[in-house]
């Protein structure tokens, strides 16, 4: 019997993908991340996409929040938190251990499990570690769930700088002179470690730049003038992270440059240059979020000074094994050499945020930015690749 005549079925539509954003977390650097989910929770084009908010309270704890996006930002000079924005002050989210499985399930104690639905792709615009670390991106490859930006190993390197930093010199990218002082070698003999920094800053000269080996923001950063503030410094420091690392101060411009990936590979965006604070030692956490120091977008380079950096902003990319995006710091020296500094692998991404910024002026808007994100991240299997 034919069956041409018959009436046909209405095609059901495609499901959306549906994005998790997952923020807030257990490093310094809280705050700032829920501000950064803030800006992708609204640019976020709920036509092409479902979209599920997940903060992590500053004790681990995964936490169903609310999709407003207008609480999310800095108020009174204070950063936002998850707790303040949790649906429930005991519940959690769940993510699947199964790869065959992207169910997330949401459950309070005393209640029956609900299922959230199926997650595709993990936005994660955590700072910091236990979220920029690889660490999340692990617990994302074991799930099977596609993710925004760099993967297992090379978040570990962008988290910790002294192994960015050595990655960087074997494949030939010059970095300033460093010193790193690890935990144990500061528990066996203080005086020795301290004694290091000090022959140190003998061979380099005041000031240094005393910071957390593994975090972000400019968060526990101290600018040192002289052997007086040194203690307090490596204190502050420790605070955050008890591996620290000490860098001699590089006289020069402070030129960032922004790099995603696109189908045919990553690219470059314009340069920004990041003049000296007037109100701040220099480019600290204050001066970033609270103050708003405004950047140079672009950057005042020659023609030969723009091709350079953003070359060299790709191959830092490629010499890490980054994925998605990342943003490169480099000191321009007063002989006219680009020195690295840094990358992130999760940077600032809050409107005002340098990154975004600089793909504004390349072209590429706040929305169309995260856009390209999470199509890359769909793109993109889990597992070796």
């Amino acid at each position: 019997m034919s069956t041409e005549n018959l009436p046909q079925s209405p095609e059901q539509p495609s499901r959306k993908p549906r994005v998790a954003v997952v923020f807030g977390g257990r490093s310094s650097e809280h705050g700032i991340s829920v501000v950064t989910a803030g800006a992708v929770l609204k640019a976020i084009d709920r036509t092409t996409y479902d979209v599920l908010p997940i903060g992590i309270t500053t004790d681990g704890r995964w936490a169903l929040t609310a999709d407003e996006p207008e609480r999310m930002a800095i108020s009174d000079r204070r950063t936002p938190s998850v707790d303040q924005l949790a649906e429930s002050t005991e519940g959690g989210v769940v993510l699947p251990v199964d790869p065959a499985s992207r169910e997330v399930v949401y459950s309070e104690p005393g209640s029956v499990p609900k299922a959230l639905g199926e997650v595709d792709v993990v936005f994660p615009v955590l700072h910091g570690p236990y979220g920029e670390d690889g660490t999340l991106q692990g617990l994302l490859e074991l799930s099977g769930v596609p993710y925004v930006g760099s993967g297992v190993l090379a978040s570990a390197v962008g988290q910790d700088k002294e192994y960015m930093k050595r990655v960087f010199t074997s494949f030939g990218l010059k970095v300033g002179p460093y010193v790193v002082i690890r935990p144990r070698e500061w528990q066996r003999d203080e005086s020795a470690a301290r004694k290091r920094i000090v022959d140190f800053a003998g061979e380099h000269g005041w000031p240094l730049f005393v910071k957390p080996a593994r975090a972000g923001s400019s968060i526990g950063i101290t600018k040192v003038d002289d052997i007086s503030g040194l203690d307090e410094a490596i204190a502050e420091a420790q605070r955050h992270d008890p591996k620290i690392l000490v860098e001699a101060a590089l006289r020069g411009r402070e030129i960032e440059c922004g790099v995603l990936e696109f189908e045919d590979g990553p690219r470059a965006s314009l340069p920004a240059e990041i003049p000296p604070p007037d109100a701040h030692a220099y480019y600290d956490f204050e001066a970033k979020y609270i103050d708003s120091t405004p950047g140079i977008v672009p950057a005042p380079l020659t023609d030969e000074e723009t091709t350079e950096v953003r070359r060299l902003a790709v191959e830092a990319f490629d010499a890490a094994s980054c994925e998605g995006l990342v943003r490169a710091d480099f000191f321009l020296t007063e002989d006219g050499e680009f020195v690295i500094n840094e990358i992130n692998t999760m940077p600032g991404f809050t409107p005002i945020s340098m990154y975004p910024q600089m793909w504004q002026a390349t072209g590429v808007s706040y929305p169309e930015l995260v856009d390209l994100l999470v199509r890359a991240a769909l793109r993109r299997p889990t597992g070796l690749r």
